[in-house]
């Protein structure tokens, strides 16, 4: 699967990921075979590109919560496209405030754990799609966190904007996560326009939130933070989580993504720098690791996740494929044994196979 400008796009080519138009009415299905009048239309509501397999790649699986992600994201990313050029261009807003309404409605109210699904990015439209996931990752965040209404919409809109000051910079600086100390200060001037733009159009509470994340975000690459002292605010230790778990998790430029468990890993061993009680609110609001996911032990075997462990999502029981054992990685007999990651599936992403779990239980 990869992602391909609207204009280089080419009669015959396959859909990789339904088409919705900005009302969210399904435009296109998977796996159609691109007409000219498709192409035309394409280009005619300005979508930024597409996501086309390679011609003897199969289809993947999507459910259907997947396919409501990729539907919300389409409804809003041209949304958030005009208003971010609008707030560049005027300081003034038009409809972010239903932007966070959307992003609260749909994921501001999760009843238990949710697959939060990543897909491709291009240099196009990475710093829209990224800024929709972090919002909403930290929906679900403050969700759980019990965060009241005012606050939840502040770091909200924090979120789809604290990267705006990126869209001004030139080349591959606003989309790479491998830069030296003088691109990284590149990165962080512009963000440090992020947050001026924040407080001129938002108020001094999303300022806050902007400013803070990403001073203490600066910090993180240090090997001695100056800044170790500084009170942060609920709504920026959100927002550092959530900004670095998508990065994490998010298609770069270097290559593939981390796979969601090596994301939550860095969390957790960088308690100086992410919060350990928001990073909990994280794991409580999406999958990492559950039952039917295949993972790859310290020990080279392969296995099947049967049972989550609330207590430690990283130590569930598994069964293993190579002699169907069943081992509780909870259980001091096998202290020694841990998960490497996850195990890849053919398009990229990490999936459960949820006919072998049936079959196990």
């Amino acid at each position: 699967m990869r992602f391909v400008k609207t204009e280089n796009l080419k009669t015959g080519m396959r859909l990789a990921r339904p088409i919705y138009s900005k009302e969210g009415n399904l435009l296109f299905e998977r796996d159609f075979n691109l007409t000219p009048q498709a192409i035309e239309s394409m280009k005619s509501i300005g979508m930024l590109g597409i996501y086309i397999l390679e011609p003897a790649e199969p289809l993947p699986p999507m459910s259907e919560e997947e396919n409501e992600f990729e539907r919300f994201q389409a409804m809003n990313v041209f949304v958030l496209q005009e208003e971010l050029t609008k707030i560049l261009t005027t300081k003034k807003q038009g409809r972010m405030q239903s932007i966070v309404d959307a992003v609260l409605k749909t994921y501001g109210h999760q009843s238990g754990k949710m697959n939060f699904y990543q897909n491709l990015r291009s240099k196009e439209d990475y710093i829209y799609r990224h800024s929709l996931n972090v919002a909403a990752l930290c929906a679900l965040i403050t969700h759980v966190m019990n965060v009241r209404l005012e606050e939840q919409q502040q770091v909200i809109f924090a979120a789809l904007v604290h990267d705006i000051g990126k869209l001004s910079l030139e080349g591959d600086l606003a989309y790479s996560n491998e830069l030296n100390e003088e691109e990284r200060m590149q990165v962080y001037t512009a963000q440090t326009y992020s947050c001026d733009i924040a407080s001129e159009v938002f108020g001094a509470a999303v300022k806050r939130i902007c400013n803070q994340a990403l001073v203490a975000q600066m910090d993180a690459y240090k090997e001695t933070p100056e800044h170790s002292d500084m009170k942060m605010a609920l709504g920026a230790k959100i927002l550092m989580v959530a900004n670095r778990y998508d990065e994490l998790t998010g298609m770069t430029l270097e290559g593939p993504a981390h796979s969601r468990l090596r994301a939550i890993r860095e969390l957790y061993q960088r308690e100086d720098c992410y919060a350990p009680e928001v990073v909990k609110a994280l794991v409580s609001s999406i999958n990492i690791v559950g039952p039917g996911v295949s993972v790859e032990l310290n020990t080279g075997e392969k296995a099947l996740v049967l049972t989550e462990n609330p207590e430690d999502i990283l130590r569930p029981t598994v069964l293993c494929f190579k002699d169907n054992t069943i081992l509780d990685l909870s259980s001091k007999m096998y202290a020694d044994f841990e998960i490497v990651d996850v195990m890849k599936t053919m398009d990229n992403r990490y999936g459960m196979d949820a006919g072998a779990l049936q079959q196990m239980n």
